[in-house]
This record gives C-alpha cells, sequence and structure tokens, in this order.
C-alpha cells in the first residue's frame, strides 16, 4: 500500500446497527471518494455458499467459494458473479451464517487482500467493516470507531431488515457481537488511534462533521 493511498484512507469499524454504512456513504460523497462495505464480501461469500448448498461450516469449501467469487461494489449495489444481490445478502438466513464464514481465517485474509486491492486501485476511500482500523489498515489518516445502544442499534437494523419481530433482532445482534468480539481472527475491537463516537443521539449530519474535522485536522 503506497503512502499517498492511506493518507486518502478513512477506516470506519463497529458493530452492527452503529451506523457504519449510512455514516461511510455520506463521508465517501462528501469527499468525492469511493466507500466500500466490507460486511457485505463476507455476506456474498455466506450467501454463494447457501446458494450453492455448501457446508458452510467447512473451510475449505467456503474459501474456494470465496477465491472464486466476482465481487463489485459500487454506490451501495453489490453485485456478484454478475447478478445484483443486494437484497439478497441482507436476508436473515445469509445474517445467521455470515458470523462463522467470517471468522474463518482463510477467507478473512482472502478478503483484506481483496480490499487492499481495492483502496489501492482507486488511491483510497472510505471503508467500513469490523477490523478496517485494526487489521486491513492500520496506518488509515484517521481511524473511527462508531457505537450505539444496543436499543438503537435494534431499532436500526429492523429498518434495514424490515422485519417486526423486535426480540428476534436484539437477540440476533447479541449474538453478532459475541461473535465478532469473540473470534480468534480479527476480532472486533477499537483500534490503536481511533476516535470512539456513540451515534445514539448523534445525527448522520452531524457524525460526518465530526469526522470531517478529523480528517481536515489530521
Amino acid at each position: 500500500m503506497n503512502s499517498s493511498a492511506n493518507e486518502k484512507i478513512i477506516a470506519i469499524d463497529g458493530p452492527a446497527g452503529s451506523g457504519k454504512s449510512t455514516i461511510a456513504k455520506a463521508l465517501a460523497k462528501r469527499l468525492n471518494l469511493e466507500y466500500l462495505d466490507t460486511g457485505a464480501m463476507y455476506r456474498a461469500v455466506a450467501f454463494l455458499s447457501l446458494q450453492q448448498s455448501e457446508e458452510t461450516r467447512d473451510d475449505q469449501r467456503v474459501l474456494e467459494v470465496a477465491e472464486e467469487m466476482d465481487f463489485n461494489f459500487t454506490d451501495g449495489i453489490c453485485v456478484v458473479n454478475g447478478h445484483d444481490v443486494t437484497k439478497e445478502i441482507r436476508s436473515s438466513e445469509v445474517t445467521e451464517t455470515v458470523s462463522a464464514v467470517a471468522a474463518m481465517p482463510e477467507v478473512r485474509k482472502e478478503m483484506v487482500k481483496r480490499q487492499r486491492i481495492w483502496v489501492e486501485e482507486r488511491g483510497g476511500g472510505v471503508v467500513e467493516g469490523r477490523d478496517i482500523g485494526s487489521v486491513v489498515f492500520p496506518q488509515a489518516k484517521v481511524k473511527v470507531y462508531l457505537t450505539a445502544s444496543e436499543e438503537i442499534r435494534a431499532e436500526r437494523r429492523i429498518g434495514q431488515e424490515e422485519s417486526v419481530d423486535t426480540l428476534g433482532v436484539a437477540d440476533s445482534i447479541r449474538k453478532r457481537d459475541e461473535a465478532d468480539k469473540g473470534r480468534s481472527t480479527s476480532p472486533l475491537v477499537r483500534s490503536e488511534g481511533a476516535v470512539e463516537l456513540d451515534t445514539s443521539l448523534m445525527g448522520v449530519e452531524e457524525t460526518v462533521e465530526e469526522i470531517l474535522g478529523l480528517f481536515r485536522w489530521n
């Protein structure tokens, strides 16, 4: 990774429902940069594995799916193997499976490689996920860790997935948090040098302005 690309990377990490995608989109637009939802990459692998009836606990088979996957993410649209699967990768079945897929060390290695290539080709970008500042781009110009209360995160996820099962979504978020923080490879952590922002009571514009201030200051 060349130093000029690092100068134009904003790394955004945080748990599900903390506002990463919304904030990343808004930041990218303000800075005239592209943005990447790395979670969509893992969801795409999980989706393909399920679609092909692969055993999603078989690391080698899932890795093969990951390596062969043609993935494109532009303006929030996820295209896999030539098909728009933006909605499909947000299904409850994929949500229940993605943590196990994301915990596979070799799959993470493949995705990290692709994420670095994505940024290198674009000379920077706004990248959001769960290990961006800690593992993928530790030298990013700005690193942010977004949080929010469990209740707020559940409400946001319900809106995203058009679900009415409030208790089910809250339970799913708790399980995802435990899986992301407890995995041995690239666990969800606040990386060194990252600024933590609680978005529970912050609007999108307020959060964006706060991060833009960090970008300019740096």
